[in-house]
């Protein structure tokens, strides 16, 4: 840490006081024919006022050196305490000796310094001990990410016990529940900070988790295999921005709050447009004095109607049309952090080209909103309504094995694609303090019921597609550190079929995470 204390500004005026005084001295003691006693008097006395400034000046000097002195001495003992020392801290012991009123003894804050900011300051000296991440460019790189511990037990069936979306069928051989333990929610994130090109500030991220992959014969499942999830890279001006990579739907900001579905954000298959898709996005900002405009437009990877876990990826159908899918939104928000609200209206195209020579389109309305109600409670969501979004997730999509994708191709998405859809979720947060929050939100996909009921006879795929899927959840989430959090939540599954009774699923899930 380099230590630059600057020298007193009461240095200059000392000296131009001292160069008055020598010079009036000298006028005074000079002979002048037109001198009178008058005036002699009144230049004794501002000799005499001046030569009090002077003293006063070189008290203050005389403190202003001390103080310096004491911070110097103050900052060598802060450089030198080793990281995590249980010794009283430097700056604590300094200011009770002025104010008598820190708790030496105890090792906690002074009675200026709330506990907050005592931890925050701790950390700040920590920091400047640390080894820093060293990467092969020298431009910095931050390491970022959450080590999520989660515990669930689950009444029902549902589609993946991790990051479930739906509720399904109880097969045979299924037990009514189960509990698990997984840590594959956990986030490892990767931020570099590159040079200014062309005006602008140049930055990547990247972000994995490990939701995906299967276990082996011997178990392994809650192991999980390494996935991407974000991988990005921007260019910032002071009112436009260029990004491209694979990132979450740019006009569907919002996600739910909760530490049960993290990797997968919750409500995936039931209102919650949020599958990660590569999108090159051009963003223009309007700043007032209290609010923020943008319009973004953006061109992206119609990835919609792929085969359930291919190991090669062959185009899809929108991919086949050979034109990307096209998007706009815009928005604006106001500049309080602790009281945001902020509006969103999108829209989105995406041509469509199925291997039937059926030549159909994608296309949707978007909007979003997060604003206060009364003190602490705020309210967010978003909702869609068009045909052809399957892609974007927020919708319960049907498992498609290889052998049976070219009739899924031919016959079942086509369908699939012409359906109206319909979707949303919102949420409630009430924020008890800084380190309590509690948050009830639900959400809901659907297609048009009686269209798909009179597809289905004709296409046994369509039989396993839900007609709508409505999830709900509660949770509390206590932050007892900037780094540490604990989450108890309960979520409920409601997936309807195209005729039956409707699959029931629960889950009460505790959470834990270090966030790095």
């Amino acid at each position: 840490m380099r230590t630059i204390i600057k020298k007193p500004l009461h240095v200059f005026p000392l000296l131009v006081c001292v160069g008055l005084s020598v010079g009036l001295s000298a006028r005074a003691q000079a002979p002048g024919p037109q001198a009178q006693p008058e005036s002699q008097a009144d230049l004794s006395s501002r000799i005499e006022a001046l030569t009090q400034s002077v003293e006063h000046m070189q008290t203050e000097l005389e403190d202003s050196r001390s103080e310096i002195r004491q911070l110097r001495s103050l900052l060598e003992q802060v450089l030198r305490s080793p990281s995590g020392s249980t010794a009283v801290n430097p700056y604590e012991k300094a200011i009770s000796t002025d104010t008598a009123q820190a708790t030496s003894e105890t090792g906690g804050p002074p009675a200026r310094i709330t506990q907050d900011d005592w931890q925050l300051m701790n950390a700040r000296v920590e920091e400047h001990e640390q080894v820093k991440v060293e990467s092969s460019s020298k431009y910095r790189l931050k390491i970022s990410g959450i080590a999520l511990f989660n515990v669930f037990d689950t009444s029902g069936q549902v589609d993946n016990l991790d990051v479930a979306s739906v509720a399904v069928p109880r097969p045979a051989y299924a037990s009514s529940g189960s509990v698990s333990a997984s840590f594959r929610q956990s986030i490892l994130g990767f931020r570099g900070i590159g040079p200014t090109l062309a005006g602008a500030s140049t930055s990547a991220e990247l972000q994995l988790d490990f939701v995906n992959g299967t276990g082996g014969p011997y178990g392994g499942v809650a192991a999980g295999v390494v996935g991407l999830r974000i991988a990005r890279l921007q260019f910032d001006w002071n009112k436009v921005s260029i990004s491209g990579g694979l990132e979450a739907p740019f006009f569907s900001p919002n996600s739910p709050t909760s530490y049960l579905s993290l990797a997968v954000p919750a409500f995936a298959s039931a209102g919650n447009l949020w599958n990660w898709t590569p999108t090159i996005r051009a963003e223009r900002r309007f700043d007032f004095t209290s609010a923020e405009f943008k319009v973004e437009v953006g061109l992206l990877d119609s990835t919609a109607y792929a085969v359930s876990g291919a190991g090669v990826r062959v185009p899809t159908p929108g991919e086949g049309s050979r034109q990307p899918a096209y998007s706009v939104r815009i928005s604006g928000n106001n500049r309080m952090e602790d009281r945001v609200i902020s509006f969103g209206m999108s829209a989105i195209y995406a041509p469509l080209n199925f291997p039937s020579r059926s030549v159909m389109s994608a296309s949707g309305l978007i909007a979003d909103w997060k604003f206060p109600l009364i003190a602490r409670l705020q309210l967010s969501g978003a909702f869609f309504s068009g045909k052809g979004l399957d892609g974007f997730g927020g919708l319960p999509l049907p498992l498609v094995q290889p052998q049976d994708y070219t009739h899924y191709l031919y016959v079942t998405a086509p369908t699939l694609a012409g359906l109206p859809v319909v979707g949303g979720w919102s949420q409630l947060k009430f924020t008890l303090n800084n380190r309590s929050e509690f948050n009830a939100a639900g959400g809901l996909g659907a297609r048009n019921a009686a269209r798909l009921g009179a597809a289905a006879p004709f296409d046994p795929l369509l039989v396993s597609v839900p007609s709508s899927n409505k999830v709900l959840f509660f949770n509390y989430i206590f932050r007892p550190r900037s780094d540490l959090l604990f989450s108890a939540e309960y979520r409920r599954f409601r997936t309807s079929p195209i005729s039956g009774a409707p699959n029931i699923a629960g889950q009460v899930g505790l959470a834990a995470g270090f966030l790095f």
